[in-house]
């Protein structure tokens, strides 16, 4: 945790995903991956974004290319935990950042 800070865009991390069209659906499947379901199987099942077929993984992005409520929990919470519901323009969202680099 240096304090050494260049570019204050250098901020990535990877996480991964699942969106759908409800907040009831969203907590439902965010107690189902609490109670031991596989984040990615349900990702698969449920997802309506494209990541869905790869298990909801967005890859590795920088701050700044998501939309600011990704950000806001991606570069500022907790690590390898769901979060969630996260409302977007696109819908609701649980979100597990699985690494992060300052």
């Amino acid at each position: 945790m240096g304090h050494l800070k260049g570019n204050k865009n250098m901020a990535t991390a990877t996480a991964r995903h699942l969106l759908v069209e409800s907040e009831e659906l969203c907590n439902e499947l965010k107690t189902r991956i609490a109670n031991g379901e596989d984040f990615a199987e349900i990702a698969k099942e449920y997802s309506q974004c494209p990541s869905g077929a790869q298990g909801g993984d967005l890859g590795s992005f920088g701050q700044g290319q998501m939309v600011p409520e990704f950000d806001k929990v991606v570069f500022n919470d907790e690590i390898n935990v769901v979060h969630g519901p996260v409302q977007t323009q696109f819908g609701y969202h649980l979100l597990e950042t699985t690494s992060r680099e300052d």
